[in-house]
């Protein structure tokens, strides 16, 4: 099979597809032939060293992909934990969705990372419900997006942030209630000009140092803040007596380094709840662009260099 090699050579990115001997699924997994691989920012870290695989698991770039069971023919998509960006890939039963009937493969392959993680972390990690108040961070990226989407989904009233002007339009037919660009606004003074002070019940934040001080300015007691990434650094400072004046709570929160197990129980949970959701057009998936696998290193400029609302895909069936 062929899977694709990327590398960072001085400031941009090189790809190439390669060959390599297919995998051979273990006894609690299947093989999926991939159509269509979505692109996550978690690349880009592996890319860089950042972020290795857990231990056992392809060392192939992709967290998710769509296609069909290579035994059956039947269409779906899966969460991965490597190996999405391949002709084939060896998937966990226990991480295998079927297709959404409304979907194509190109459509499948943008679901399982963002509205998993979306899921998980909205609803499980946070107890998201009906009536919340909800902050999305980066909400034109395909997380935000979806969890925007999702917040709505499960009854709560919305704000995102993006840092592009152009991209708030995407935030408000996603369903925000409040589009912020923070490269113009303070968020804290925005929402609280909209909502009120205290007014935010959960924070789902990619950004990290940047914004986790306003974060808990805006938070209700009893509030809850999701950190899923760093992208503004790492090492952040707040005021300690605020969050226990508040009684909040600062949640770390990552998907990829979870067992095959707890993915599982996930995963048949997000089938359950979510799933049914995308049939009947109540969430949708927004791609922005999408490359033919071997014009890879396009896709993942665009990525590094925020230029996408939304998802990208690399299209298997056109290998470019």
């Amino acid at each position: 099979m062929k899977r694709l090699d990327v590398t960072d050579h001085e400031g941009r990115y090189a790809a190439r597809l390669v060959e390599c001997p297919d995998p051979r699924p273990a006894a609690d997994e299947v093989l999926l032939r991939v159509a269509a691989s979505g692109l996550n920012r978690a690349d880009l870290s592996q890319i860089g060293g950042h972020y290795p695989p857990p231990p056992g698991e392809s060392e192939i770039l992709g967290l998710e992909a769509s296609g069909t069971l290579d035994a059956t023919g039947e269409p779906v998509c899966a969460i991965l934990a490597g190996g999405g960006h391949a002709e084939l890939v060896a998937v966990p039963r226990g991480q295998v969705l079927r297709r959404p009937r409304s979907m194509d493969a190109l459509h499948a392959a943008a679901v399982p990372e963002a509205f998993l993680t979306a899921f998980v972390n909205l609803r499980i990690e946070a107890g998201l419900a009906g009536g919340d108040a909800l902050l999305v961070h980066a909400g034109a990226s395909g997380v935000g997006l979806a969890a925007i989407q999702m917040g709505r989904f499960f009854g709560a009233r919305v704000a995102a942030t993006t840092r592009t002007a152009a991209k708030r339009a995407a935030l408000g037919e996603a369903g925000a209630e409040l589009a912020i660009d923070s490269s113009r606004e303070n968020v804290a003074e925005a929402i609280e000009g909209r909502w009120g002070r205290d007014a935010v019940t959960v924070v789902l934040d990619p950004v990290g140092a940047g914004t986790l001080p306003e974060d808990l300015r805006v938070l209700a007691r009893g509030g809850r803040i999701i950190v899923l990434a760093t992208m503004s650094g790492a090492e952040a400072r707040i005021d300690l007596r605020l969050l226990m004046a508040k009684r909040a709570r600062l949640i770390g929160s990552v998907l990829r380094g979870r067992s095959r197990a707890e993915k599982a129980l996930l995963v048949e949970r997000f089938a359950s709840e979510v799933l049914p959701a995308f049939d009947d057009g109540r969430l949708r998936v927004l791609l922005d662009t999408v490359y033919p696998a071997g014009e890879a290193a396009s896709a993942f400029d665009q990525m590094r260099e925020n230029r996408n609302t939304g998802k990208i895909v690399l299209d298997w069936s056109r290998p470019g």
